[in-house]
């Protein structure tokens, strides 16, 4: 029996993919390095509320699973795409949807209550 997460696995490292490269893209044709850079390293600074033998601290799980869900990033985008906001937040949005699924192409997920890996 194959389980769920070798089936979802090669889906997870293309959209990493994907979306890495189109980072990258956008952000060497509008030099928008530092939300590149943000997107792609700023979600973990929730690990910040201290992560210890594989486990957060409790206190750190919500803010870490909200960075570590599509929602957020996808709007960010959304709003940027219809010009009302910057182009610099599209392409932070869009480094920060990389971040997360190069996580989950790695096998990272969210976080329980307790703040162990699901």
């Amino acid at each position: 029996m194959t389980s769920t997460l070798s089936i979802h696995r090669p889906l997870q490292i293309t959209l990493a993919v994907l979306l890495l490269a189109a980072t990258v893209f956008e952000a060497v044709k509008h030099g928008l390095w530092a939300p590149a850079a943000l997107g792609l390293i700023g979600p973990d600074i929730a690990l910040l509320a201290g992560l210890k033998d594989g486990r957060l601290n409790p206190r750190g799980v919500p803010f870490y699973n909200a960075l570590h869900s599509y929602y957020a990033p996808v709007a960010l985008m959304a709003v940027a795409a219809t010009g009302a906001i910057a182009l610099g937040f599209f392409v932070l949005g869009l480094a920060w949807a990389a971040h997360i699924a190069v996580d989950r192409a790695l096998g990272y997920g969210l976080r329980t209550r307790d703040g162990f890996q699901r």
